[in-house]
């Protein structure tokens, strides 16, 4: 059993390996640092060994699941990490030990894991990372519509089991009491916000411009509801359209839609333009990040990106880099003044926003600096990891 003056905590998370998902490194670092035990379950990256520990954070990673497609794709992803997930629990529970699940979706299946260990008397607390839902449906699979009944009833399963829930936002906090019968006590908003001492502007790389007088870049995961596709036809119509032939565009990150979005370069020829990084070491992230002109958010609205903080934005903000979106609700919570805001899903109207802010550098620099001291004073994770370690003092009943 752990020592009652060191509880541990067991966060699983399925979306992403750690310590790649940037919002469950920082919990872990948080708990770490104020004394918890910290395990954690999720997928292998490349080249990623089956356990690891890291700056105090015992991570144990299981081969993700072969590739598939088609409805039937869901449930065998969903069995299969499961599966793995639950082993990897059983024998942590034997070794290290735990007081807490802290389960992290997509999906919304660990909720099982969670029942059955309360009657163990362990606590389980739901950290709600997307409204899943939603998120099938922005993907395009909204017409099955037993499938969304299904995640819907997933969702309530895991609100049920939840002793508590940890909610990145507002609109996702009025979900959980609307959708999720939650009592104002249960939920508590933990905004994913960046760390400013790491993420920092610093000297520019002019070698990443490849020889324009501009950069622009997008980080982040590239999946369907991402809108990177959005991004590039703005690209194309820059370059097609408006005769901009001085920016460069650079794509950071990897996802499901990558392999198709290469191809959508090609075959809107901007591939010229483009460059795709994959995902990106941090120091060349922080390179790309010091020497661009502003970070592109091109997320369509849609059910969930309209209630959903996009990580990105916030990145872009402690790099100076001004931000163009599209027009959605968490998002200027988020960016406030940072972000230049353009008619939903308009590709014409959004590739006239930044070669509008590109020709404009004082109005770049002022949305920059704005930027930057947003995330130093309100959106930096410091204050959010104040709210986090609060759930578990009154879980655990540790004083503060």
């Amino acid at each position: 059993m752990p020592h009652p003056r060191h509880p541990r905590v067991l966060i699983i998370v399925q979306n992403l390996p750690v310590p790649f998902d940037r919002r469950v490194w920082l919990e872990c670092q948080a708990l770490v640092g104020a004394g918890y035990g910290v395990s954690v379950i999720c997928p292998k990256g490349k080249g990623d060994p089956s356990y690891q520990a890291l700056d105090g954070v015992r991570i144990h990673k299981y081969a993700p699941p072969p590739v598939t497609t088609g409805t039937l794709s869901f449930f065998y992803e969903f069995a299969y990490c499961w599966l793995a997930t639950f082993w990897l629990t059983l024998k942590i529970a034997r070794t290290d030990g735990f007081d807490v699940i802290q389960a992290c979706n997509p999906p919304d299946t660990f909720f099982l894991i969670g029942l059955l260990f309360k009657l163990f008397g362990k606590k389980f607390v739901f950290d709600q990372h997307d409204l899943c839902p939603e998120l099938f449906e922005s993907r395009g699979d909204g017409h099955n519509r037993l499938l969304h009944r299904a995640l819907l009833w997933l969702e309530r399963g895991t609100y049920a089991t939840a002793d508590h829930v940890i909610a990145t936002n507002e609109s996702y906090r009025l979900t959980a009491f609307r959708r999720g019968h939650k009592r104002a006590g249960e939920v508590t908003i933990v905004r994913t916000g960046p760390d400013p001492e790491k993420l920092r502007r610093g000297d520019a790389h002019l070698e990443h411009r490849r020889g324009r007088e501009h950069l622009v870049v997008y980080i982040g995961v590239m999946g369907p509801q991402d809108g990177v596709d959005y991004a590039l036809r703005a690209a194309a119509h820059l370059v097609h359209v408006m005769g901009r032939t001085d920016v460069s565009f650079t794509m950071i990150g990897k996802g499901d839609a990558f392999d198709d979005l290469v191809a959508l370069a090609r075959e809107l020829d901007v591939d010229d333009y483009v460059l795709f990084t994959g995902r990106a070491p941090d120091e060349l992230v922080a390179e790309l990040m010091s020497t661009a002109d502003l970070g592109l958010s091109p997320d369509p609205k849609n059910a969930l990106n309209d209630v959903s903080t996009m990580n990105k934005t916030m990145e872009y903000m402690a790099y100076e880099l001004p931000v163009v979106a599209f027009d959605l609700v968490e998002t200027k919570v988020s960016a406030g003044d940072a972000a230049v805001y353009v008619e939903p899903n308009m590709v014409d109207r959004y590739a006239e926003a930044i070669a509008d802010l590109l020709d404009d550098r004082s109005r770049r620099i002022l949305m920059g600096k704005y930027g930057r001291d947003r995330v130093e004073n309100v959106l930096a994770w410091r204050i959010s990891a104040e709210h986090y370690l609060g759930v578990y003092e009154r879980l655990l009943g540790r004083a503060g």
